[in-house]
Formats: structure tokens, sequence, C-alpha cells
């Protein structure tokens, strides 16, 4: 799949969005290794912490259904410029998704495209975990 039509499911799902109180509406279309996409939106709470971001619901629906292997998420909102995956979707995505590509979509078509890791340069990573102790 070509990373506009990646970007268009990305803009369909955001119509999805569950946003009463921020009224930011954000979509999300993750595409696995084997062509399968899976899609997200926000999902708001009034605690606003408890929030889950489109590019996490669509992470978390392909892991759930046993996909493990991915190679691009397209990100779209309604701003007028692009809109980046905030730093604990960058954290998951990273971690779970590995060094995926991230389509930032726009109005007009405009597209940009950044590494996972262009975008969490220096992660938490199982790495970290797995340390001898001293």
């Amino acid at each position: 799949m070509d990373y506009r039509s990646l970007a268009r499911l990305a803009r369909a799902a955001k119509k999805h969005s569950y946003s009463p109180y921020s009224r930011f509406r954000v979509g999300a279309a993750l595409l696995a290794k084997d062509g399968n996409v899976f899609t997200g939106c926000n999902v708001e709470d009034s605690s606003l912490g408890l929030t889950v971001c489109a590019e996490r619901t669509a992470l978390l629906k392909a892991v759930s259904e046993g996909v493990r292997k991915f190679v691009a998420i397209a990100v779209a909102s309604d701003e007028d410029g692009f809109t980046f995956p905030c730093g604990a979707c960058r954290q998951v995505l990273l971690d779970i998704a590995g060094d995926i590509d991230v389509v930032l979509t726009a109005p007009g078509g405009k597209m940009q495209v950044f590494k996972t890791s262009e975008l969490l340069p220096f992660p938490f990573g199982a790495d970290n975990l797995t340390r001898k102790k001293s």
C-alpha cells in the first residue's frame, strides 16, 4: 500500500474520534508487514489523562489481533499543519512497532515521513531492563 492511501485511511479514521473535551480529532492508520491496516482514533476521558491517542489505539488493535511486524503509521488531524505523535505514542510505537515510517499528513495532500527513531532519538527500551545488576 502506498503512503497516500494510508494517509486517506488515517483521515477517515479521525471521523470516529471521541473528543468532546478538546475537540482535537486525530486518526491513525497502521500498515502491518502482511499488508493489513489497523485504524484508530483518539478516545478522550473527562480526566484527559486517561485519553488514548489514535496511534496507540491502532497499534493496540493490531497487537491484540496477533500482529507484531509493521511498516508505517499515518497520522491525521484537523490542524492546518502536521500533527506529530505525542511522547507516549513515540515511546510505544518505537518499543512495540520498531523503527517504522511515521507518515504525517496535512490538508492539501501534504505529507512528511520520519522514522520513529528520529522522533524519539534516546528511547527507553528493552535493553534498559536487561542490564546486569552491579
